[in-house]
This record gives C-alpha cells, structure tokens and sequence, in this order.
C-alpha cells in the first residue's frame, strides 16, 4: 500500500505545481521592476523560454538523473497510480526551472539569450539533478554516509540548499564570469552608475507573486495529502515576516529591500520547515533578512560584484543559512521536532555549494570559451538582447501604423 496514490493525492501535488508555476511569473515581475526600461522586454522573455527549455532538459534527462525514472516507455506504465508519477515529474520540474530563473536575475542586463538558454539546458539536465538525486533521492550512499557518522541524514524539507543555494551559488558563478555592466563602476573601483529599480510596483508585484506561491512550495513539499501539515504553513508565515521586518529596519525602509526581506526569510525556512517551532522559523526569516541587507550592500560596494536582483546574497547565502538552521532550529532542544543533526546539516549544505560552483563555473566558462556569454557594447547600450528588442521594435512598428 506504500506505493498507493489516491486521486486526491495527484489533485494535491497538481494544485502544488500550479502554484510553483505561478512563482516564474513572480520571477519574472521581480527581475522586470529591476532591470532599466530598456531591457524589461528581455526580462519577460527570457524567463519563459528558460521554463520550456527547462522541461526538456528535465524530462529526457534531468529528472531520470536524480529518480531514475525513463518516461520513454509505453503510455499504460504513464497512468497507474492515477498518473501521479506524472504530476509529480511537473511537481519536482517547476524546482528544477527555478534553477535558470534565479540565476537569470544575477547576470540581467548583459548576458547574451542564445548562451542562456543552453546554460539552463546543461544546468538543468546536468548539475541541479546530480545534487538532487543525493539529497532527496538517496544516490551514491553519500545520505546513508551522513547518518552513519553523525546520527541522521541532511534534510531539506523543501529547497533551501537543493534550489536555492544551488541557485545562487550557479548564479555567482556566471555573474563572475560575466563581470559587470558596462558604465556600472569606474575603473579605479569607484560607482559609476547605481541603476535603481525601473518599476517599484512591477518588483513588488513579483515579490507578493512569490510570497503566495511559496505556500505551495513549502506546504506541498509533502507531496501527498496524509504528510501534509500546518506546521510548515505556520512557519512559513513567521520567516516570511520575520525576514520582512528585519530587512525594514537594516535597509531604512528601502522598499527593494522590504520586497526581498520576505523573500530571504521564505528561502531559508525551506529546509526545516516541517521541523522548527515558529518562534525558530521567525529567527531564521529574521536573520535571512538581514543576512540579505547587509551582503547585497557589501557585494554591490565593496566587492563591485555586479549581481543585477542580488541572487547570491538572496537564494545562495539565505539557503546555505537555511540548511544550516534546520539544524539548529529543528533540535528539540530549542523547540523543534528533532530527527537533523547539526553537523549533516552543515556538510550536506557545503556539498550543494560546491556542487553549485563548480557546475557553474563548468558550464559558463565552457559557454564563454565556445561561443561567448557577453553582448557586445552596441547590444548592450541598446538593451539585453538586440534580437529580443526587434520582436517589440517590430510589433509597435505595426500598432502605430
């Protein structure tokens, strides 16, 4: 009966991935209200089509990577169980192409869309499903390893680390890869341009977009009705406040940062949310949202690291954070339900990252080696992508006619 799926259960996990699908046009939105005008057309685009080039690269590859699953068989084997395996492919899919959204808002502005759209495909066919398989799939006995030296296994409940800080982390790769935007720093280090947001209300649309989404992303995490539980509902609530508040106050009332603070606090609640107490997930929010403040101003200052939506402070360090206070929060020692260990919490997280990076910086620089990843000053001044701007050009050539 283990295997049993009820018809309730794929209307669970169906209604989950809608949700999840919806969060890319929260994505979308995001990267829209903060790119420069000319280049929101880009913005649009390229998260859709990073989506469909996802869902091949998923089902022929991806997703037979980390489950072992081959859809390439006869369609009865499709359907048993309801068609639940299915759903959840579609389910576990809109993860996965959260991967290129993420890291689509680190290098906006500059990347060239043809080497995007093969990076998503080699990222998401490749690099994510290799990470996911160990963490969420058992593979090469590295979980089995975990508990066999410190007592439990590395959990992730939703993502933090397997989508977010796998995200972010690939994302700081290309973003280094890339370099900055021209005209965006002088040569001698100094700011030459700060280029705030083109659209508050698009970039505040694009955070609630995500908020409401991330409630199917957590709480449907779960995957069938009997494992649901309002525990993880709870939390989810409290960090995305918590991240929310934290961020007002270090970011001075900034309203990038109040739109990004929630979003901090729901990427680190990820992991531990089926586990924490909500006065632990409040914490956790709270600390992703300063976490998120303070690392964006450091690394568009100091570092004059040019991450356009701030993903490596955002999805790397706030879901590196998020695996690590799982297994803090989720002792029961401090409230939580027990069942994490500290230290596979930390070893687990620091195998994403380096999985992370060295994908990234694997399939960047091999992109940027073969066929480049950079527009060319002209592209560049006129928008993202030239291509992408002619479709537009074009259709309001006919409208004013």
């Amino acid at each position: 009966m283990e295997n049993f799926k009820t018809s309730a259960d794929v209307l669970f996990i169906l209604l989950g991935a809608i949700m999840i699908l919806a969060m890319h046009a929260g994505f979308a939105f995001l990267e829209l209200g903060t790119v420069r005008r000319k280049n929101q057309v880009n913005a649009l685009v390229k998260i859709l089509c990073d989506f469909s080039v996802s869902t091949i690269a998923y089902f022929f590859i991806g997703y037979g990577i980390a489950y072992g699953v081959n859809f390439l068989s006869g369609a009865e084997a499709l359907v048993v169980k309801s068609g639940y395996d299915m759903v959840k492919f579609f389910f576990l899919l809109t993860f996965a192409a959260a991967i290129p959204a993420i890291v689509s808002g680190g290098i906006a502005e500059r990347a060239r869309f043809g080497p995007q759209l093969a990076a998503t495909f080699l990222l998401v066919g490749f690099i994510y499903p290799f990470f996911e398989g160990i963490a969420w799939n058992q593979a090469y006995g590295i979980q089995a390893a975990l508990k066999n030296s410190f007592g439990e296994e590395f959990h992730d409940f939703a993502g933090s680390v397997v989508v977010h800080a796998v995200g972010g982390w690939v994302g700081l790769a290309a973003v280094l890869m890339l370099g900055a935007r021209r005209g965006r720093y002088h040569k001698d280090g100094g700011i030459a341009g700060a280029h705030p947001p083109s659209s508050i209300p698009f970039l505040a649309l694009g955070a609630w977009i995500l908020i409401v989404g991330w409630f199917g992303f957590n709480v449907m995490s779960a995957q069938t009705l009997d494992k649901i539980s309002g525990l993880i509902a709870m939390n989810s609530l409290m960090a995305m406040v918590g991240g929310t508040l934290v961020a007002l106050v270090l970011g001075k009332n900034d309203p990038g940062f109040v739109h990004n603070g929630p979003l901090a606090g729901l990427v680190a609640v990820c992991a531990g949310s089926d586990l924490m107490h909500p006065v632990g997930a409040l914490i956790t929010g709270g600390v992703a949202g300063g976490l998120f403040v303070i690392m964006f101003t450091l690394t568009q200052n100091r570092w004059k690291i040019d991450d356009v939506l701030g993903v490596w402070p955002l999805h790397g360090l706030c879901g590196a954070w998020g695996g690590i206070a799982a297994g803090i929060f989720g002792a029961k020692a401090l409230g939580g339900l027990g069942g994490v260990a500290f230290m596979s919490q930390l070893a687990g997280t620091a195998l994403g990252i380096a999985i992370a990076l060295a994908g990234g910086f694997i399939v960047y620089g091999a992109l940027k080696a073969a066929v480049g990843l950079r527009l060319d000053a002209e592209e560049e001044f006129n928008g993202a992508d030239l291509s992408i701007h002619k479709i537009s050009a074009s259709a309001e050539r006919e409208t004013n006619w």
